[in-house]
C-alpha cells in the first residue's frame, strides 16, 4: 500500500502562485510515476500533470502548459506542483496519484493506482 498526503493548496487571487506538495508513505517509493489530477465542482477529474520515476519525462494538460511545473524529490518521497498565473479556472480539488506499477507517465485516470486525499485550491478573480 501507499499512502500519499498532498498540501499546499489555499485562497489565491488571479495571478498569484502556489505550491502543492504530496508526500507517500508505505511501500517503497521506488519507480513510480506520479500525476496530478483536478476536479471541479459539477466536473469530471481531469489530468493536468505527470511525471516519470527518474524525473526526466513531464508531461502537462493544456490548459497549465507553461504555467505549472512538476517536480519530484524521490529521496524524500516527494511530488511537486508548482502553480503560476493562476486562473479563476483551475480553481478545485487537486489530487496526486501513483502509477504503482511503471516508471512512465500516463494521462489516464484509470492508469494510476494509488490517490490522496485532495487539497482544495481556490482562484478568485
Amino acid at each position: 500500500q501507499v499512502q500519499l498526503v498532498e498540501s499546499g493548496g489555499g485562497l489565491v487571487q488571479a495571478g498569484g502562485s502556489l505550491r502543492l506538495s504530496c508526500a507517500a508513505s508505505g511501500r517503497t517509493f521506488s519507480g513510480y510515476a506520479m500525476g496530478w489530477f483536478r476536479q471541479a465542482p459539477g466536473k469530471e477529474r481531469e489530468f493536468v500533470a505527470a511525471i516519470s520515476w527518474s524525473g526526466s519525462s513531464t508531461g502537462y494538460a493544456d490548459s497549465v502548459t507553461g504555467r505549472f511545473t512538476i517536480s519530484r524529490d524521490n529521496a524524500k518521497n516527494t511530488v511537486y506542483l508548482q502553480m503560476n498565473t493562476l486562473k479563476p479556472e483551475d480553481t478545485a480539488v487537486y489530487y496526486c496519484a501513483v502509477r504503482a506499477y511503471s516508471s512512465s507517465w500516463s494521462r489516464a485516470i484509470r492508469d494510476y493506482d494509488y490517490w490522496g486525499q485532495g487539497t482544495q485550491v481556490t482562484v478568485s478573480s
